[in-house]
């Protein structure tokens, strides 16, 4: 089909991001239990049980043809310890592939500059496999998400979409 045809580990300085796998909800669900994960989002912490639903939904794939679904455990490099998660939605529309990424670091991994590293490692891949855009959905008040987005290059917009600021970088090649 193109570039995004399969998903693979990403090594950084200090991370791995491995694809993720529904053996991996012990440990995520561990990270993400954290109720101030969702202060910019809402909800609650999903139990083991349904985080394991929603990692065979992920593994499994889009249904939609147009769509292909990325999913990264970041983990520390010097211990495998799980400390988040990255995602690419990659769309196809008109010849061109966007991609919608995020990214979500346990509480007690935040402020060592792990999201930003995976960030970076993960628009990097994309772009290398001819992503011709990268778009990030963040909360107007989630200065954290905001200081990534800057340092990955993405650009805040004026669009919104569900209450989330728009940033985005545009090809570089």
């Amino acid at each position: 089909m193109s570039a995004f045809a399969g998903i693979e580990t990403i090594a950084t300085e200090r991370l791995l991001l491995e694809p993720l796998a529904v053996t991996d909800v012990n440990a995520m669900a561990d990270v993400l239990a954290d109720e101030r994960l969702h202060e910019f989002i809402g909800g609650r912490p999903a139990t083991r049980e349904e985080l394991r639903v929603r990692y065979e939904q992920l593994v499994a794939g889009s249904p939609d043809p147009g769509e292909i679904w990325f999913n990264w455990v970041v983990r520390r490099r010097e211990d495998a310890r799980a400390v988040g998660t990255v995602q690419a939605t990659l769309i196809h529309a008109s010849d061109r592939w966007t991609a919608e990424v995020a990214w979500v670091i346990g509480v007690r991994w935040q402020n060592q500059g792990f999201a930003s590293e995976a960030a970076r490692a993960l628009v990097d891949w994309l772009e290398r496999r001819g992503a011709h855009e990268i778009v990030a959905h963040i909360h107007p008040a989630h200065r954290a998400s905001e200081a990534v987005a800057t340092r990955i290059g993405l650009l805040p917009t004026e669009s919104e979409v569900d209450g989330e600021r728009v940033w985005r970088a545009v090809e570089r090649r």
